[in-house]
C-alpha cells in the first residue's frame, strides 16, 4: 500500500516519561494496551528558545527559530509563510488533501481553501474563521472560552455562544456521551469548586468530537489535531504528581493531595481520544497514526505563585504610553504576555516608552517583530501590593497604568517547564510489530521533510534530510 495517509495528532509538550507513567498508573487503558505496538521515538527540539509557539513552527516548517524567527502568537506571518511555509500549505499546494485542526500559527486562513478537507485555526486566532463554515460556530465558542480562562478558569459559560453551539451539534458531530461528560463536569464543579480547572481539558474533548466528524466525512490524506490540555496540567501540577522531583518544594501537602491526579486526569481524556483514533485507523488501514510533541516538560519550580502582574486594562496602559485608540490594535496572546501592532508613526515613541517601563526598578522585557508587532512580557510573581511602577520616568499606581496584581486561585505556576526532548509515536495498524526506534533523538526539523517525501512532494532545499518514518 503506497502513500499511506497520516493522521498527525499533536499532543503538546508530552514527553515519553508521562506516557509511560500513565501506562503504569492505568494498565487497563488503551495507551497501556497498545504502547508496545507503537514505534517510540525520542525527539529533540533544536531551538534556542523553547516555547510551543516557537517549537511547533520548527517542526511544521523544517527550520529552527534562528531561521523562521517566530517568537509570539499574532506576529505577521506574511514573510515567513512565503519563505518557509508550514507543512500543510506545501502538501495542499501539491494536491495532497489536507485537514488542519488547531495547529499553532495556522491563522490566517489560506486564501484558497479548495485544497483542504477542513481548516480550523488555533485558539489564538483573532476571528472565528473556519472551513467549512459550519466549524465557525464551534471556533467562536472555543475562542471565547480560551479568552475567559487565560490564567484563572472563569465560572461563566458564554450564553449566546453556547446556544449557537447547541443548535449546531448535529452538524458538528458532538456526541451525546460527550455532552453527558460535560454535564457531569459542571455538576462536579458545583460540589468541588476547584475542579473548574478541568474546563481547559473539556475544550479539547469537544474539539476532538468535531475533528473526528470531519475525519469520517472527508477522509483527508494528511490531517492535524492539536491539543494543549495535558501540557497545561503538567505546567501547573507536576509538583503535585511528582513531588520527589523537587529539592525545594514549598507547596503544602494539602495542595499536593488536591492536585496530584490532574495530569492523570488529562491523560485519561487523551486515552479516550486514542481509543477512537486506533479504532479509526484499524477500520481504515490506509492510515497511519502519528502522535507527536515538539518538545517536552520536566520539573521546574516548587514555589507557589500567589499573584502575577497583568496588564488588565490595555487601553489605559497605551494611554500612559501616549498612544491614542487609533494608533494600535491588540492581538491574542498567551497570558501574561500582551501583543499589539502599533502604527508606524508611533513606533519610535512606543519603543522609547517600553524602554522606561519598570516594575520595582526592574525593566519589563519586551520584543519587537516585523510590521510594528510588539510583545510585552508581564507575569511578575508575588509582588507586594505597593509595587512601584514607572513609565516614561513617572511613578504610576497599578490602576493608573492599567495593571492588576492578579490572585492565582490554585497558586500553580510553572512547576514544570520546557525541555528539548519530546516524542513521536507511530502506530501502523498493518504492522505485526513496530520498527525499532533510533538510538539518537530525532531532530524535529526532520519531520516535515519526511512527511513531504512520504507523499512525493518535493522537499525544499532549505530543509534537512528526511528520514523514513511511515
Amino acid at each position: 500500500m503506497s502513500k499511506r495517509k497520516i493522521l498527525f495528532f499533536e499532543l503538546n509538550e508530552v514527553p515519553l516519561r508521562i506516557v509511560r507513567q500513565f501506562c503504569g498508573a492505568a494498565p487497563g487503558s488503551t495507551l497501556a494496551k497498545n504502547l508496545h505496538r507503537m514505534r517510540q521515538i525520542r525527539t529533540q527540539a533544536p531551538d534556542s528558545v523553547l516555547s510551543p509557539w516557537i517549537t511547533w513552527p520548527t517542526l511544521h516548517r523544517g527550520v529552527d527559530d534562528a531561521v523562521h524567527g517566530l517568537r509570539f502568537f499574532g506576529q505577521d506571518l506574511t514573510e515567513v509563510d512565503a519563505r518557509y511555509p508550514p507543512l500543510w500549505r506545501l502538501l495542499a499546494a501539491h494536491g495532497v488533501k489536507t485537514g488542519v485542526f488547531g495547529s499553532l500559527h495556522s491563522y490566517p486562513m489560506p486564501e484558497d481553501v479548495r485544497g483542504y478537507a477542513f481548516y480550523m485555526p488555533d485558539t489564538f486566532a483573532p476571528a472565528p474563521d473556519a472551513h467549512p463554515d459550519t466549524l465557525a460556530v464551534f471556533q467562536d465558542f472555543n475562542l471565547t472560552m480560551a479568552r475567559k480562562s487565560a490564567r484563572n478558569v472563569s465560572r461563566d459559560v458564554p450564553g449566546k455562544g453556547a446556544f449557537q453551539l447547541l443548535r449546531a451539534i448535529p452538524d458538528l458531530g458532538i456526541r451525546a456521551s460527550t455532552l453527558a461528560d460535560v454535564s457531569r463536569q459542571l455538576v462536579s464543579e458545583r460540589i468541588h469548586d476547584w475542579q473548574r480547572i478541568r474546563r481547559r481539558t473539556y475544550q479539547s474533548v469537544l474539539g476532538f468530537d468535531v475533528f473526528m466528524k470531519q475525519m469520517e466525512d472527508t477522509r483527508p490524506d494528511f490531517a492535524t489535531f492539536f491539543t494543549n490540555h495535558v501540557a497545561s496540567a503538567m505546567h501547573r501540577y507536576w509538583a503535585a504528581s511528582f513531588p520527589g522531583d523537587f529539592t525545594a518544594l514549598e507547596y503544602d501537602w494539602s495542595w499536593v493531595a488536591r492536585y496530584r491526579h490532574e495530569i492523570e486526569f488529562a491523560m485519561s481524556k487523551f486515552d479516550a481520544f486514542l481509543t477512537r483514533l486506533i479504532e479509526f485507523v484499524e477500520r481504515n488501514p490506509d492510515y497511519v497514526l502519528w502522535i507527536a510533541s515538539s518538545m517536552g516538560q520536566a520539573a521546574s519550580s516548587g514555589q507557589p505563585v500567589k499573584t502575577q502582574l497583568y496588564i488588565t486594562d490595555l487601553a489605559r496602559f497605551m494611554t500612559c504610553a501616549e498612544l491614542g485608540g487609533d494608533d494600535w490594535s491588540e492581538r491574542p496572546a498567551m497570558a501574561p504576555r500582551i501583543s499589539v501592532f502599533v502604527r508606524e508613526s508611533k513606533r519610535d515613541a512606543f519603543r522609547a516608552t517600553l524602554d522606561t517601563f519598570k516594575v520595582n526598578g526592574e525593566a519589563v522585557a519586551w520584543e519587537e517583530r516585523s510590521n510594528g508587532f510588539f510583545a510585552i512580557c508581564m507575569g511578575q510573581m508575588n509582588l507586594d501590593p505597593s509595587a512601584r511602577i514607572e513609565i516614561n520616568g513617572q511613578a504610576r499606581s497599578l490602576s493608573e497604568a492599567g495593571l492588576s496584581n492578579v490572585e492565582i486561585e490554585d497558586q500553580a505556576g510553572s512547576t514544570a517547564y520546557h525541555v528539548p526532548e519530546g516524542m513521536l509515536l507511530v502506530f501502523d495498524p498493518l504492522a505485526a510489530q513496530p520498527e525499532a526506534a533510533p538510538e539518537l533523538p530525532l531532530d524535529t526539523r526532520q519531520i516535515a521533510p519526511s512527511v513531504l517525501r512520504h507523499f512525493g512532494v518535493p522537499v525544499p532545499s532549505y530543509m534537512v534530510d528526511p528520514v523514513p518514518l511511515a
